[in-house]
């Protein structure tokens, strides 16, 4: 459940950052009477990704009815979740300082249009978020105890996310949201290593890949899975008892290069040099 608190407060935070950002420049530009389109906007975004939510698991559940399919279906959507969480915490490192300029430049350009494209724009601005949520979710809980737990865990972080961007907004709280995104994004990345290794897995259990039954290590004496460490392993990292080689082979490679990308200093542009 970890993972997914953590999921829903990163993407929601995002999402809230975005739509503070919006509502705060019309309100300085005495432009109230849009606000009305900032939300329209925001509820279609969040009906669409629920929308797409709940295909997911109903093309799983009901459309498919082969357990070769379905397992390629949550291999599919694990390595897809994988792509969206490696590009997201990357656009997030390079675009967290100037986001802010650049919504207000397309919010203008947006009012320069007229009151429809003010409220596509809160449309699209928060509709991304909604989506790779989503699929990340989805992605994420495959495999898990399906009891309600993780979904209150995402929507738990999502009204946290909510908090903090209300209280950046009303009181002038300001949060270091490098740091932030450095550390949630380092979180994310053993998540995703987790999703990815799940992927993997799912294609062994449909042939596509070979080795379903090499299995690389025997931890089950000390990684028991009744036991509340082993069940926020597997779910926040998925690390199981026995994986297969491949899929351990599969974690390290994921982990390492992304890790170190992330990790290593971003360099600042040199200044421009005027002409003697």
């Amino acid at each position: 459940m970890l993972a997914t608190y953590l999921i829903g407060l990163r993407e929601g935070l995002e999402a809230t950052l975005v739509v503070s950002i919006l509502i705060a420049f019309l309100v300085k530009s005495e432009r109230k009477d849009k606000l009305k389109l900032v939300w329209i906007g925001v509820g279609a975004a969040v009906a669409v990704s629920v929308l797409f939510g709940w295909l997911l698991n109903y093309t799983e559940t009901t459309l498919l009815q082969d357990f070769k399919q379905q397992e390629m279906f949550e291999a599919i959507t694990s390595i897809a979740a994988v792509c969206f969480v490696t590009w997201m915490i990357f656009w997030m490192r390079r675009a967290a300082r100037g986001i802010a300029g650049e919504l207000r430049n397309k919010l203008q350009d947006a009012l320069a249009v007229g009151s429809l494209a003010v409220g596509f724009m809160a449309f699209l601005a928060v509709v991304r978020e909604g989506l790779e949520t989503s699929l990340i979710f989805y992605a994420a809980v495959r495999g898990a105890n399906l009891d309600g737990g993780p979904l209150v865990a995402l929507l738990g972080g999502v009204a946290t996310s909510i908090a903090i961007g209300y209280l950046m907004y009303a009181t002038a709280v300001r949060i270091n949201l490098t740091v932030f995104f450095k550390w949630t994004g380092v979180l994310l990345i053993l998540v995703a290593a987790g999703i990815f290794k799940y992927g993997v897995h799912s294609l062994q259990e449909a042939t596509v890949l070979p080795g379903g039954n090499d299995i690389a290590y025997h931890a089950a004496s000390w990684l028991d899975p009744s036991t509340w460490y082993a069940t926020l392993l597997a779910g926040m990292f998925n690390i199981t008892p026995e994986p297969t080689v491949l899929e351990v082979v599969a974690w390290f490679a994921y982990v390492i290069p992304v890790l170190v990308l992330f990790l290593w200093p971003v360099r600042k542009p040199a200044p421009a040099t005027t002409p003697a």
